[in-house]
Protein backbone atom coordinates (compact mmCIF):
# COMPACT_ATOMS: atom_id res chain seq x y z
CA UNK A 1 0.00 0.00 0.00
CA UNK A 2 1.29 3.47 -0.62
CA UNK A 3 0.88 6.66 1.37
CA UNK A 4 0.03 9.59 0.52
CA UNK A 5 3.52 10.74 1.50
CA UNK A 6 4.69 8.31 -1.32
CA UNK A 7 2.94 10.11 -3.79
CA UNK A 8 4.65 12.01 -6.83
CA UNK A 9 2.32 15.00 -5.94
CA UNK A 10 0.72 16.59 -2.95
CA UNK A 11 -2.84 15.05 -2.01
CA UNK A 12 -4.81 16.86 1.11
CA UNK A 13 -1.90 19.16 1.49
CA UNK A 14 -2.15 22.17 4.23
CA UNK A 15 -3.02 24.57 1.25
CA UNK A 16 -6.50 23.57 1.73
CA UNK A 17 -8.98 24.28 4.35
CA UNK A 18 -9.60 21.24 7.22
CA UNK A 19 -13.03 21.01 5.98
CA UNK A 20 -11.61 20.07 2.45
CA UNK A 21 -8.24 17.98 3.19
CA UNK A 22 -11.02 15.98 5.09
CA UNK A 23 -12.90 15.06 1.68
CA UNK A 24 -9.74 14.86 -0.19
CA UNK A 25 -8.31 12.07 2.77
CA UNK A 26 -11.99 10.21 2.17
CA UNK A 27 -11.70 10.09 -1.63
CA UNK A 28 -8.20 9.09 -1.14
CA UNK A 29 -8.66 6.36 0.66
CA UNK A 30 -11.22 4.90 -1.23
CA UNK A 31 -9.27 5.25 -4.53
CA UNK A 32 -6.13 4.14 -2.44
CA UNK A 33 -8.08 0.56 -1.04
CA UNK A 34 -9.63 -0.08 -4.50
CA UNK A 35 -6.33 0.76 -6.15
CA UNK A 36 -4.42 -1.93 -3.69
CA UNK A 37 -7.59 -4.54 -4.41
CA UNK A 38 -6.58 -4.45 -8.23
CA UNK A 39 -2.99 -4.34 -7.61
CA UNK A 40 -3.06 -7.35 -5.83
CA UNK A 41 -0.86 -10.02 -6.83
CA UNK A 42 -2.42 -12.48 -4.27
CA UNK A 43 -6.22 -12.05 -5.57
CA UNK A 44 -7.15 -13.34 -8.61
CA UNK A 45 -8.70 -11.68 -11.28
CA UNK A 46 -12.36 -12.87 -9.93
CA UNK A 47 -11.58 -12.25 -6.66
CA UNK A 48 -10.49 -8.64 -7.63
CA UNK A 49 -13.54 -8.18 -9.17
CA UNK A 50 -16.35 -9.48 -6.50
CA UNK A 51 -14.39 -7.10 -3.81
CA UNK A 52 -14.51 -4.08 -6.11
CA UNK A 53 -17.91 -4.92 -7.27
CA UNK A 54 -18.69 -4.45 -3.22
CA UNK A 55 -16.71 -1.15 -2.98
CA UNK A 56 -19.13 -0.09 -5.63
CA UNK A 57 -22.03 -1.65 -3.82
CA UNK A 58 -21.54 0.10 -0.50
CA UNK A 59 -21.36 3.45 -2.09
CA UNK A 60 -25.39 2.96 -3.24
CA UNK A 61 -25.36 1.80 0.13
CA UNK A 62 -25.82 -2.83 -0.45
CA UNK A 63 -22.60 -3.49 1.12
CA UNK A 64 -19.76 -2.89 3.88
CA UNK A 65 -16.48 -1.72 2.40
CA UNK A 66 -15.50 0.83 4.61
CA UNK A 67 -13.73 3.13 2.40
CA UNK A 68 -17.06 3.60 0.46
CA UNK A 69 -19.46 4.00 3.51
CA UNK A 70 -17.19 6.86 4.36
CA UNK A 71 -17.52 8.42 0.78
CA UNK A 72 -20.68 7.68 0.38
CA UNK A 73 -21.72 10.39 3.25
CA UNK A 74 -19.44 13.11 2.23
CA UNK A 75 -21.12 12.89 -1.47
CA UNK A 76 -24.58 13.08 -0.25
CA UNK A 77 -23.74 16.03 2.14
CA UNK A 78 -22.21 17.82 -0.26
CA UNK A 79 -24.36 16.45 -3.29
CA UNK A 80 -21.51 15.39 -5.62
CA UNK A 81 -22.29 13.26 -8.69
CA UNK A 82 -21.04 9.17 -7.43
CA UNK A 83 -19.56 9.07 -11.11
CA UNK A 84 -16.35 11.16 -9.51
CA UNK A 85 -16.20 7.56 -7.84
CA UNK A 86 -17.79 5.04 -9.80
CA UNK A 87 -15.78 6.27 -12.87
CA UNK A 88 -12.62 5.31 -10.73
CA UNK A 89 -13.68 1.89 -10.22
CA UNK A 90 -14.18 1.66 -14.08
CA UNK A 91 -10.36 1.73 -14.65
CA UNK A 92 -9.36 -0.46 -11.25
CA UNK A 93 -11.88 -3.86 -12.58
CA UNK A 94 -9.65 -3.16 -15.80
CA UNK A 95 -6.66 -3.54 -14.12
CA UNK A 96 -8.04 -5.98 -12.00
CA UNK A 97 -8.41 -7.72 -15.97
CA UNK A 98 -4.49 -7.00 -16.85
CA UNK A 99 -6.31 -5.25 -20.11
CA UNK A 100 -4.13 -4.43 -22.90
CA UNK A 101 -4.17 -1.15 -25.10
CA UNK A 102 -4.15 -0.92 -28.34
CA UNK A 103 -4.07 2.52 -29.39
CA UNK A 104 -3.14 5.74 -27.83
CA UNK A 105 -6.75 6.56 -28.24
CA UNK A 106 -7.45 3.66 -25.84
CA UNK A 107 -5.00 4.25 -23.24
CA UNK A 108 -6.27 7.77 -22.90
CA UNK A 109 -9.87 6.26 -22.56
CA UNK A 110 -8.22 4.35 -19.76
CA UNK A 111 -6.82 7.69 -18.20
CA UNK A 112 -10.69 9.10 -18.54
CA UNK A 113 -11.41 7.00 -15.61
CA UNK A 114 -8.27 6.26 -13.87
CA UNK A 115 -7.65 9.96 -13.29
CA UNK A 116 -9.65 12.48 -14.52
CA UNK A 117 -12.23 11.72 -11.86
CA UNK A 118 -9.57 13.01 -9.05
CA UNK A 119 -9.34 16.50 -11.44
CA UNK A 120 -12.98 16.78 -11.32
CA UNK A 121 -13.51 15.95 -7.83
CA UNK A 122 -11.13 18.93 -6.67
CA UNK A 123 -13.19 21.51 -9.00
CA UNK A 124 -15.95 20.15 -7.79
CA UNK A 125 -15.10 20.33 -4.53
CA UNK A 126 -14.21 24.57 -5.02
CA UNK A 127 -17.36 24.75 -6.26
CA UNK A 128 -15.28 25.95 -9.81
CA UNK A 129 -16.89 26.36 -13.09
CA UNK A 130 -17.47 23.09 -15.25
CA UNK A 131 -15.35 24.72 -17.92
CA UNK A 132 -12.46 24.15 -15.99
CA UNK A 133 -12.81 20.59 -16.32
CA UNK A 134 -10.94 19.95 -19.76
CA UNK A 135 -7.79 21.08 -18.54
CA UNK A 136 -7.82 19.69 -15.23
CA UNK A 137 -8.87 16.12 -17.49
CA UNK A 138 -5.25 16.84 -19.77
CA UNK A 139 -3.26 17.35 -16.39
CA UNK A 140 -4.74 14.54 -14.94
CA UNK A 141 -4.16 12.20 -17.74
CA UNK A 142 -0.43 13.42 -17.94
CA UNK A 143 0.21 12.24 -14.21
CA UNK A 144 -1.15 9.24 -14.88
CA UNK A 145 0.89 8.52 -17.91
CA UNK A 146 4.32 9.88 -16.13
CA UNK A 147 2.86 7.11 -13.28
CA UNK A 148 2.75 4.61 -15.84
CA UNK A 149 6.37 5.54 -17.15
CA UNK A 150 7.59 5.55 -13.82
CA UNK A 151 6.48 1.90 -12.74
CA UNK A 152 7.17 0.53 -16.09
CA UNK A 153 9.14 -2.70 -14.49
CA UNK A 154 7.47 -3.00 -11.54
CA UNK A 155 3.85 -3.86 -13.47
CA UNK A 156 5.47 -6.01 -15.98
CA UNK A 157 7.44 -7.78 -13.38
CA UNK A 158 4.82 -7.67 -10.18
CA UNK A 159 1.80 -7.31 -11.53
CA UNK A 160 2.29 -8.62 -15.45
CA UNK A 161 0.63 -5.80 -16.74
CA UNK A 162 2.01 -3.37 -19.59
CA UNK A 163 -0.35 -0.16 -20.37
CA UNK A 164 2.22 0.55 -23.18
CA UNK A 165 0.37 0.92 -26.47
CA UNK A 166 0.60 -1.97 -28.59
CA UNK A 167 0.49 1.06 -32.10
CA UNK A 168 3.69 1.94 -30.74
CA UNK A 169 5.02 -1.30 -29.30
CA UNK A 170 4.90 -1.98 -33.11
CA UNK A 171 6.28 0.77 -34.13
CA UNK A 172 9.37 1.27 -32.25
CA UNK A 173 9.51 -2.49 -32.70
CA UNK A 174 9.88 -3.55 -29.10
CA UNK A 175 9.46 -7.52 -28.55
CA UNK A 176 8.04 -9.01 -25.36
CA UNK A 177 12.11 -9.90 -24.08
CA UNK A 178 13.51 -6.69 -24.53
CA UNK A 179 10.83 -5.85 -21.56
CA UNK A 180 11.83 -8.62 -18.87
CA UNK A 181 15.66 -7.82 -19.43
CA UNK A 182 17.38 -5.95 -17.22
CA UNK A 183 18.03 -2.76 -18.86
CA UNK A 184 15.70 -0.72 -21.46
CA UNK A 185 16.51 -0.81 -25.06
CA UNK A 186 17.10 2.05 -27.25
CA UNK A 187 14.06 1.72 -28.87
CA UNK A 188 12.35 1.34 -25.73
CA UNK A 189 13.21 4.68 -24.77
CA UNK A 190 12.55 6.15 -27.80
CA UNK A 191 8.80 4.89 -26.91
CA UNK A 192 8.85 6.39 -23.60
CA UNK A 193 10.15 9.46 -24.89
CA UNK A 194 6.92 9.58 -27.51
CA UNK A 195 4.74 9.07 -24.84
CA UNK A 196 6.63 11.86 -22.70
CA UNK A 197 6.10 14.16 -25.98
CA UNK A 198 2.34 13.50 -26.17
CA UNK A 199 2.22 14.44 -22.29
CA UNK A 200 3.76 17.71 -22.81
CA UNK A 201 1.44 18.50 -25.80
CA UNK A 202 -1.55 17.51 -23.35
CA UNK A 203 0.05 20.08 -20.81
CA UNK A 204 -0.07 22.70 -22.86
CA UNK A 205 -4.58 22.35 -22.50
CA UNK A 206 -3.61 22.37 -19.16
CA UNK A 207 -1.16 25.18 -18.48
CA UNK A 208 -4.38 27.39 -19.08
CA UNK A 209 -5.63 26.11 -15.68
CA UNK A 210 -4.61 27.86 -13.02
CA UNK A 211 -5.89 31.49 -14.78
CA UNK A 212 -9.46 30.42 -14.81
CA UNK A 213 -10.23 28.30 -11.11
CA UNK A 214 -11.36 31.10 -8.49
CA UNK A 215 -10.14 29.52 -5.61
CA UNK A 216 -6.97 30.91 -4.69
CA UNK A 217 -5.59 28.27 -2.47
CA UNK A 218 -6.61 25.28 -5.10
CA UNK A 219 -4.56 27.80 -7.92
CA UNK A 220 -1.38 27.19 -5.57
CA UNK A 221 -1.81 23.82 -6.17
CA UNK A 222 -2.16 23.46 -9.72
CA UNK A 223 0.93 25.58 -9.98
CA UNK A 224 2.87 23.27 -8.10
CA UNK A 225 1.56 20.12 -9.13
CA UNK A 226 2.52 21.58 -13.23
CA UNK A 227 5.99 22.36 -11.99
CA UNK A 228 6.24 19.33 -10.34
CA UNK A 229 5.10 17.76 -13.72
CA UNK A 230 7.41 19.40 -15.84
CA UNK A 231 10.52 18.47 -13.56
CA UNK A 232 9.28 14.47 -13.38
CA UNK A 233 9.04 14.52 -17.72
CA UNK A 234 12.67 16.07 -17.63
CA UNK A 235 13.88 13.78 -15.44
CA UNK A 236 12.20 11.09 -17.49
CA UNK A 237 13.91 11.72 -20.66
CA UNK A 238 16.45 9.52 -21.63
CA UNK A 239 16.55 7.44 -18.77
CA UNK A 240 16.59 3.91 -18.03
CA UNK A 241 13.27 3.48 -16.48
CA UNK A 242 13.80 -0.36 -16.32
CA UNK A 243 16.88 -0.15 -14.75
CA UNK A 244 16.36 3.16 -12.11
CA UNK A 245 13.04 4.28 -10.13
CA UNK A 246 12.68 8.29 -11.40
CA UNK A 247 11.25 9.69 -8.43
CA UNK A 248 10.97 13.50 -7.30
CA UNK A 249 13.78 14.60 -4.86
CA UNK A 250 12.90 17.38 -1.81
CA UNK A 251 14.95 19.93 -3.83
CA UNK A 252 12.59 19.32 -6.84
CA UNK A 253 9.92 19.82 -4.31
CA UNK A 254 11.33 23.08 -3.35
CA UNK A 255 11.71 23.97 -6.56
CA UNK A 256 8.49 23.20 -7.41
CA UNK A 257 7.16 25.41 -4.56
CA UNK A 258 8.98 28.21 -5.29
CA UNK A 259 8.33 28.15 -9.08
CA UNK A 260 4.46 27.27 -8.05
CA UNK A 261 4.79 30.82 -6.09
CA UNK A 262 5.81 32.77 -8.69
CA UNK A 263 3.33 31.61 -11.29
CA UNK A 264 0.59 32.04 -8.66
CA UNK A 265 1.56 35.76 -7.95
CA UNK A 266 1.69 36.39 -11.68
CA UNK A 267 -0.99 35.07 -13.73
CA UNK A 268 -3.56 36.77 -13.83
CA UNK A 269 -7.16 35.50 -13.75
CA UNK A 270 -9.22 35.33 -17.20
CA UNK A 271 -12.97 35.27 -16.75
CA UNK A 272 -15.32 32.05 -17.61
CA UNK A 273 -18.69 31.39 -19.04
CA UNK A 274 -20.19 28.15 -18.53
CA UNK A 275 -19.26 27.91 -22.37
CA UNK A 276 -15.74 28.60 -22.21
CA UNK A 277 -13.17 31.50 -22.13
Amino acid sequence: MKTQSEENFPVACLLFSHQNRMLINHYYNFARACDDIADNPQLSAKEKKKQLEEAEKTLFDKGKFFPSQTLRKDFLKEKFDFSLATDLLIAFKQDAQNKHYKTWTQLLEYCRYSAEPVGRFMLALHNENPSTYLPASALCSVLQLTNHIQDLRSDLLELKRNYLPEELIKKYKISPKSLSVGKSSKNLQKLTNDILNRCRKLLKDARVLPSIVKSKRLKFYICIVLALTDILINKLYDKDVIVEKITLSKLDWAKAISIGCYKTLTTKRKTLTNEGL
